[in-house]
Parts: structure tokens; C-alpha cells; sequence
């Protein structure tokens, strides 16, 4: 089932290390099959309070998600990253193809 990595990206000094975080952060997705859903963008807040920029990653499942970012290539560049912004990062596994609200409560 297909899962995503999110992340709300706040306080980012854009600088030298981002620069080369978003360059290599590429190359370290393909082995996993992940590719970018979001990327920033233009967000338009309807409830709450939400800052920063969203990131959404989507990967085949939660096993390749969870072996990206456990990678090798990619614990390499993280640092560029979390030295550099605040943000909350997660893993979610996504529902199936028809999933109805109600599918939760059985």
C-alpha cells in the first residue's frame, strides 16, 4: 500500500548545505521508488494555524519509506538539513484504492 513521508519545514536558512541537501536528496530517493508530491507550493490554510512549507514524498509502501530514510545515502545528507530548518518529518501508510470515511470504524 502506498505510504508517504511529510514534513513541515519551518525556519529554513537557506544557504550552502540547503543548496547541496536538495541536490543529492534526488539520487537517494530512486533506489526506494520515491518521488516528490509536493514541494512547497502555495498552501491555503482553512483551519488552524499552519506555517512553513509541506513536503510530501510518496513511496510503493511503508517498508520502502522506511528504508529510505534509513538509508545510507540518505542519513549522509539529513544533517544539511535539520542543521539548517525546523520542521516535523513523519511516515504514513496511505489507504486503499475506494476507501470511504466509514472503512475506520470496521
Amino acid at each position: 500500500m502506498t505510504a508517504y513521508a511529510i514534513a513541515r519545514l519551518q525556519d529554513v536558512t537557506m544557504g550552502p548545505a540547503i543548496v547541496e541537501y536538495l541536490e543529492k536528496i534526488d539520487a537517494t530517493l530512486v533506489p526506494y521508488g520515491g518521488h516528490y508530491l509536493i514541494h512547497g507550493g502555495t498552501t491555503q490554510v482553512l483551519e488552524g494555524s499552519w506555517q512553513g512549507d509541506t513536503i510530501m514524498l510518496g513511496f510503493p509502501d511503508l517498508a520502502q519509506a522506511q528504508a529510505w530514510y534509513r538509508s545510507e545515502a540518505y542519513r549522509r545528507i539529513l544533517p544539511l538539513r535539520t542543521a539548517n530548518a525546523v520542521g516535523d518529518v513523519i511516515l504514513v501508510e496511505g489507504v486503499p484504492e475506494g476507501h470511504r470515511g466509514i472503512d475506520i470504524l470496521g
